[in-house]
């Protein structure tokens, strides 16, 4: 089943998104970002890889300024935990989307971003368990997709040893091949075996 990008429509402001004792989300991004903000937004979602070192810097700025402004807004810290991790500041984007689950267990992208956030890091069973609550929280075909996808992942990840600290670099299997070696030697040799 294929969808064609123009069968999927998203609503200026869906009903029922309010955040509390607020407007509506999309007024709320509206009032926090500028043009040219919402325009470098857009082109990090396209291809994380489009912005150049100083938009990426001045996207992280601005929506932290935003983030000030707003500090009750989930979803505006989601958009800075996404851009710090597009700016490879790891740990402040951990820290963003933690407070942003924190502050709206029941959103559906903040779990799912610090969700993928953890597996990318190889943190694979917390992982799962945000990714598994995103899902619960999915209130559309697209958002089960996204989902479901994202655990299938992990669950590939956790089946293949990709977990943290699971290295199977060459280095690695180098250094166990001689470390078996050396044990082996250790062991006592009985009389009368090949």
């Amino acid at each position: 089943m294929s969808i064609a990008p123009r069968e999927i429509e998203i609503e200026s402001a869906p009903p029922g998104l309010v955040v509390s004792g607020c407007e509506s989300l999309p007024a709320v991004f509206a009032e926090a970002l500028n043009g040219d903000t919402t325009l470098q937004v857009r082109r990090m979602f396209r291809d994380p890889r489009v912005l150049e070192p100083a938009e990426r810097a001045q996207l992280v700025a601005q929506l932290r300024t935003a983030v000030e402004l707003n500090p009750h807004v989930a979803e505006l810290r989601v958009l800075l935990g996404m851009a710090l991790c597009v700016d490879l500041q790891v740990q402040q984007a951990m820290e963003q989307l933690s407070i942003a689950v924190e502050q709206s267990p029941d959103s559906f992208i903040a779990r799912l971003k610090y969700g993928e956030l953890l597996m990318r890091l190889r943190i694979c069973q917390r992982a799962a368990e945000e990714t598994h609550k995103a899902a619960q929280l999915a209130t559309n075909a697209a958002q089960s997709e996204m989902a479901r996808r994202q655990a299938a992942t992990i669950r590939t990840m956790l089946r293949e040893g990709v977990e943290r600290g699971g290295y199977t670099g060459i280095l690695s299997r180098v250094l166990r091949l001689n470390r078996r070696s050396k044990e082996q030697a250790n062991l006592p040799v009985f009389a009368g075996t090949k």
